[in-house]
């Protein structure tokens, strides 16, 4: 979790085009909330969202190195990944 001093605000400014103002200005309506409502559980999904990514990607490349090595290797032992287990503890 995070620490108290991480949980206090800080003012930030930005610009956004009129459209999304006009977008975010909808949903405070339809949520109650106000724009710094939105707009902070905007980004927090952005970034769950973006680490989210970074985890399955990293995934699919360990699969495929696995699947590589898997390939490639002519002992009988390291056809499976089981096989491959077997060997890495020995």
């Amino acid at each position: 979790m995070y620490a108290l001093e991480d949980l206090q605000k800080q003012q930030v400014g930005l610009r956004l085009p009129k459209y999304l103002i006009d977008e975010i200005d909808e949903f405070t309506k339809e949520y109650s909330l106000n724009r710094s409502e939105i707009i902070t559980e905007s980004i927090k999904a952005f970034i769950a969202e973006q680490k989210q990514r970074k985890i399955y990607e990293s995934f699919d490349k360990s699969c495929k190195e696995l699947k590589g090595v898997l390939n490639t290797k002519d002992d009988t032992k390291l056809k499976s990944l089981d096989g491959l287990i077997n060997e890495l503890a020995n």
